[in-house]
């Protein structure tokens, strides 16, 4: 059986991509949570991804005597492990596409990133507010969200990005929680895919999870200093 290790499901975005992935698509693993203690060299978390991978970070699936650790190469396994799931849109050019915006998320959206951080327990939206009046950055990347998903829901006529669920769905599903959790203004046409992401059984099931753990890690807190 193939093993997902990932991080605090409250938390940690980078984690909920492929969780969300292979539940979507039916795909059978194990998971394997490895709480947030620190990010020193000596903590127990650094310990057992680091005996795993060497940069030490979450997701890590192992399957067999394969090691991947990073989010996009394992997407793209277990695409290809599965075709017959069809993980990326049918079509070269929508494939290539996704996988262009994919890439954009892998290596972009700093500002939201930076300063919007997962965070499903919590309600911060008079944070929100003052980062879209306060960092420039914040705005700029969800205006480029807003334009991204526009087009693409307009193109293809939803519910999903690429009409189907795919990888690119899965992918953006962190982006749908922080939006949410900042109260960050979008349109109607957003709101609505971000209800159906939502919506989505395995996003759902990562959410009730999730707020389950109860854990409050105070470096991922910048805008708490309780869970109260």
């Amino acid at each position: 059986m193939r093993k997902l290790y990932i991080g605090n499901k409250n938390y940690s975005s980078w984690s909920m991509r492929p969780w969300v992935l292979l539940t979507e698509a039916g795909i059978p693993f194990e998971e394997v949570m490895v709480r947030f203690d620190s990010f020193d060299a000596d903590s127990h978390f650094k310990s057992v991804i680091g005996a795993l991978n060497p940069v030490a970070k979450v997701p890590v699936l192992v399957d067999g005597d394969l090691v991947i650790w990073d989010t996009l190469a394992i997407a793209e396994y277990v695409a290809e492990t599965f075709p017959e799931k069809q993980l990326w849109p049918t079509s070269a050019a929508d494939r290539a596409r996704a996988r262009s915006i994919c890439a954009e998320m892998h290596s972009g959206f700093s500002g939201l990133r930076s300063h919007c951080g997962m965070n499903l327990e919590a309600s911060l939206p008079e944070i929100g507010a003052r980062l879209l009046q306060e960092q420039p950055a914040v705005k700029s990347d969800l205006d480029r969200i807003v334009q991204m998903w526009g087009d693409l829901l307009a193109q293809h006529g939803g519910p999903m990005l690429f009409g189907d669920f795919s990888i690119a769905d899965a992918y953006f599903a962190p982006v749908c929680t922080r939006i949410t959790t900042y109260a960050l203004p979008v349109p109607a046409a957003i709101a609505d895919y971000i209800g159906r992401v939502q919506a989505l059984r395995s996003v759902k099931a990562w959410t009730e999870a999730a707020l389950a753990e109860q854990d409050f890690v105070p470096f991922d807190e910048p805008y708490r200093s309780t869970r109260i």
